[in-house]
């Protein structure tokens, strides 16, 4: 293959006018209106960026974009006709109206509702909620909605982000093309509702979650310098789950068009720091704190930062006189009856480990028959959110195993566990939150899961509650959390008992320590737990992520920008405004004019494209544009590389006239039949005899790492080993070498792929 940057050198060389091909795709312009580039660039001189005066960076509105808006929908019949009422879902975490603490932000929602919308009634309806909720509602059709949300998201994102590979026809998720492409459909007419209403100059647009993450690609093709948040609530799977994913690329490089990329957990991150590093090439670092993914010139940034709840909302549930009854109710129906109230609050799927949770009970009144009669598990299982086979059999055996524990240990009027399975109201759950001795979630792997947290500032509680309860004015509070090593919110409950979910045994030792704990120590895990949520909520993380957007987006109107790639392989490349685009038809005119050219060419990556093949010899039309150029007097052609003499004379020896620099310049040749010169001193090489059993070592300990053995050098290359193993190694080795050859006159440095230790007397020559 002809690499681009010399494919039309035989064109000059035979002073034909250049047809260019590729190369003379114009580079587009960024133009006044920040973000907007023209289809030609007419003149170089004119490709500059747009005056940085003239767009000022605000916050002054944030586009909040989420696959469904924080609205509740109900149609009433009204007569003749359908007319629609709307409010603001509580329960939704990304209804922030209330939660940034600035009247100055403006907030838009973009999404879908929940309820389908007849077309005749769509414009009415999108009408209302733009006026009275800044809601812009998506609308789908019923069939694509099902591939998108049910199918791709559900069926194929979803499982695999949660470690669940479709390794049978039977468990579902076997990737499907048509799946994939509503996906893609769907996220592009999210892209077409977010432009209606972006000010690409001021606005910043967050987006959330998995069902788009696509939609960066769209919003950044059409505005390159739109500043772009995106944030994951789910986990994001190890790069060996991640890479079975057909359309893993595609993915990755949609997210990384974004301009800071939100994580819960450090895990997560690293995993998708991985997969970019693995699939992509792409190397990150850590800069005063911020973690960086260097990405066409621009930086991706990092940010890892666990979600909260909304405090003064639940806090308002909990003044409530509604609260105040339900309480009172569970008192009666546990606490007056001498008897301990475990809860559970789980979704009806199969992460949220709630059979593994049930077996842990059956086996704590095995172990411990004084609990029997006096401990209570209430199991809440909220109704599903996707639909499918796994659904309907986590509760065939939710249930069975429910009959099987209170048939065996329940007595008549008691049973050990409660399931409810009916909806209910959020304070309903909040007094049960209030009135429980510890809360368990067991959740095999999720994303965040805020339960804990509202448990907590439940347990807080209020002077009223604590009057219900009979406990004395300003005590010190209590609660007790058993969860899952395998949910996002686990790391920063620190006073919480961590368990393996699958570990049945393990989880119910657990729960007897939550129950035989002592009161003090309770207190003090407590306060811990309700200091940090407290001031971290809802409101503190979206602050924090959008000011680490603004960072980040700072620079946007200092930098040029070029889009390039077709379709989900878009990308924009940012560039210093100082910077000028090559004109071809500069380089013909001075070729033409000129009577003596010096045209030096590096091989790796100039005149051999960067590839994984294994030949990296040049190609017979590579040879033959090198020969043609040489055949002109009027020209010195000289090829410069880091290869051995040996190689390139038997790649190159068509070319009669090339002159040829080998190993960085330390050999040099005018023409192919003239003797190699050096400008230095024969140098001594016995350091090699210090430095090779060192490479070798590394070489048998790191598969796919390989030692290049030059006349002035060695090069370790880990270009074929695994890149996260052999970085590290490279690490490793650089610094082993440096030790043993401190006293030798030799240089020891790495580069990409490789550590090389050459004399210190080598000219290198750089491009």
């Amino acid at each position: 293959m002809v690499s681009k940057s010399y494919s039309n050198l035989l064109e000059l060389a035979s002073g034909e006018a250049p047809s260019f091909g590729y190369m003379n795709r114009r580079i587009p312009r960024i133009m006044t209106v920040a973000g907007l580039i023209s289809d030609v660039d007419d003149d170089p001189v004119e490709s500059v960026c747009s005056d940085p005066s003239s767009s000022t960076a605000h916050r002054d509105r944030i586009i909040m974009v989420a696959n469904q808006l924080p609205i509740r929908a109900q149609r009433r019949p009204d007569g003749n006709r359908s007319c629609w009422s709307f409010e603001w879902d509580e329960n939704a975490l990304l209804q922030l109206k209330d939660g940034l603490g600035d009247d100055d932000i403006e907030v838009i929602y973009v999404g879908c509702l929940k309820e389908e919308v007849h077309p005749s009634e769509q414009d009415e309806v999108s009408q209302t909620l733009l006026e009275t909720f800044k809601c812009i509602p998506t609308f789908l059709p019923a069939d694509q909605f099902t591939k998108y949300y049910h199918g791709f998201c559900k069926q194929q994102l979803w499982p695999l982000f949660h470690y669940m590979l479709p390794l049978s026809p039977e468990l579902g998720g076997r990737f499907n093309r048509s799946l994939w492409q509503a996906y893609v459909s769907v996220n592009k007419i999210f892209a077409d509702r977010i432009m209606e209403v972006i000010n690409p100059e001021d606005d910043y647009v967050w987006i959330h979650d998995y069902h788009l993450m696509v939609l960066p690609t769209f919003l950044r093709k059409r505005f390159n310098r739109v500043k772009l948040g995106f944030f994951l609530h789910s986990p994001f799977p190890s790069s060996e789950i991640y890479k079975t994913l057909p359309v893993r690329e595609e993915i990755l490089r949609a997210l990384l068009n974004s301009d800071l990329i939100g994580f819960h957990t450090f895990d997560y991150a690293r995993h998708f720091l991985s997969c970019c590093s693995r699939m992509l090439g792409l190397t990150y670092e850590s800069k005063r704190g911020y973690i960086g993914i260097e990405y066409y010139g621009r930086t991706v940034s990092i940010k890892i930062l666990p979600v909260g709840i909304h405090l003064g909302q639940l806090q308002s549930v909990l003044r409530m006189p509604q609260t105040e009854e339900k309480v009172c109710e569970l008192i009666r129906q546990f606490s007056d009856k001498g008897r301990t109230l475990l809860l559970g609050v789980d979704d009806m799927d199969i992460f949220k480990g709630i059979s593994l949770k049930l077996l842990a009970m059956e086996q704590l009144l095995i172990q411990h028959p004084e609990y029997r009669e006096k401990v209570v598990l209430v199991q809440i299982a909220n109704p599903a959110r996707g639909r499918g086979k796994d659904v309907k059999e986590v509760q065939a055996e939710t249930k069975a195993t429910v009959k099987r524990i209170n048939e065996t240990f329940g007595k008549p009027g008691f049973d050990p566990v409660i399931l409810i399975e009916e909806p209910l109201k959020f304070y309903e759950r909040v007094a049960y939150y209030v009135v429980a001795e510890c809360c368990l979630v067991t959740a095999v792997r999720d994303g965040m899961n805020l339960i804990p947290y509202e448990y907590i500032i439940s347990r807080q509680g209020n002077e009223m509650l604590d009057a219900v309860l009979g406990l004395a004015s300003s005590p010190k509070k209590k609660s007790m959390l058993v969860v899952s090593e395998f949910i996002g919110c686990s790391p920063s409950l620190s006073g919480a008992i961590r368990v393996n979910p699958w570990n049945i045994d393990a989880v119910a030792d657990a729960m007897d320590s939550a129950l035989e704990m002592a009161d003090s120590e309770k207190e003090l895990r407590h306060e811990k737990h309700y200091r940090y949520v407290s001031t971290h909520d809802v409101g503190y993380w979206a602050r924090s992520f959008l000011q680490d957007l603004e960072r980040t987006c700072s620079d946007h109107v200092r930098r040029r920008w070029w889009g390039i790639g077709f379709g989900l392989s878009f990308r924009v490349v940012a560039l210093d405004p100082n910077f000028k685009k090559l004109s071809m038809e500069h380089i013909v005119s001075a070729y033409k004019r000129t009577a003596t050219r010096a045209i030096l060419l590096d091989y790796d990556g100039t005149l051999m494209p960067q590839s994984s093949t294994i030949d990296k010899s040049p190609s017979s039309k590579s040879i033959e544009i090198l020969s043609s150029l040489c055949r002109d007097k009027n020209n010195m052609v000289f090829l410069v590389s880091a290869r051995s003499r040996k190689m390139l004379s038997e790649w190159f020896s068509p070319c009669e006239n090339l002159g040829v620099a080998a190993e960085h310049g330390y050999f040099l040749r005018m023409k192919r039949d003239e003797e190699w010169e050096t400008h230095v001193a024969a140098t001594d090489t016995s350091w090699k005899q210090i430095a090779e059993p060192v490479m070798k070592l590394y070489t048998e300990t790191t598969d796919g790492s390989t030692i290049e053995d030059k006349e002035t050098a060695l090069v370790w290359c880990y270009e074929d080993a695994d890149p996260d193993f052999g970085s590290c190694q490279a690490k490793e080795l650089l610094d082993h070498l440096e030790s043993v050859l401190a006293n030798e006159p030799v240089t020891v440095k790495s580069d990409q792929n490789n550590v090389e230790v050459k004399p210190q007397v080598c000219t290198t020559f750089h491009f």
